[in-house]
């Protein structure tokens, strides 16, 4: 099934491209390669952008719909960048930041969330990846979570 199709059946919003914090674009294309910047959480239906740590301020569970939520932004970055998903062959590489408390130990099960979207819209062939998932003693902002990644793309 279609990435596109995909997405309407899983009834995702992506809304609009979040801007850039600082001086950098959001993604750039080389050859058949689309490297996307790190993004954070979007904000939540206060308007307000999350921030604090994994094993502190959020749960696990918590920090998952944090990656989910930078997973939908970056989704939206890809559309916007190549006009549709279904122009995405491979999900390559996500490098997933977690803004980590004294001792917290849980990063890979929060960087699923992003993970897991990606299967789901894209499929095990496409979205499936290679990922680092690491803790980070501190996020621009103090956003919870941090994720970029690399697309091979038509």
């Amino acid at each position: 099934m279609s990435a596109e199709k995909r997405l309407k059946e899983l009834k995702l919003d992506l809304a609009g491209v979040s801007a850039p914090v600082a001086n950098y674009v959001n993604a750039v294309q080389t050859g058949n390669l689309l490297f996307l910047s790190g993004k954070g959480p979007r904000p939540g239906a206060d308007g307000r952008r999350a921030k604090g740590k994994l094993g502190r301020e959020y749960t696990v569970e918590q920090g998952y719909q944090h990656a989910r939520s930078v997973g939908l932004d970056l989704l939206a970055v890809m559309k916007s960048e190549l006009g549709s998903l279904d122009r995405v062959k491979r999900v390559v590489k996500v490098l997933g930041m977690v803004n980590s408390a004294e001792g917290f130990g849980d990063q890979p099960k929060v960087i699923n969330g992003f993970s897991d979207l990606m299967v789901e819209v894209f499929g095990e062939a496409i979205g499936k990846h290679a990922r680092s998932a690491v803790g980070m003693g501190g996020l621009p902002v103090n956003i919870p979570v941090e994720i970029e990644m690399v697309l091979e793309v038509e």
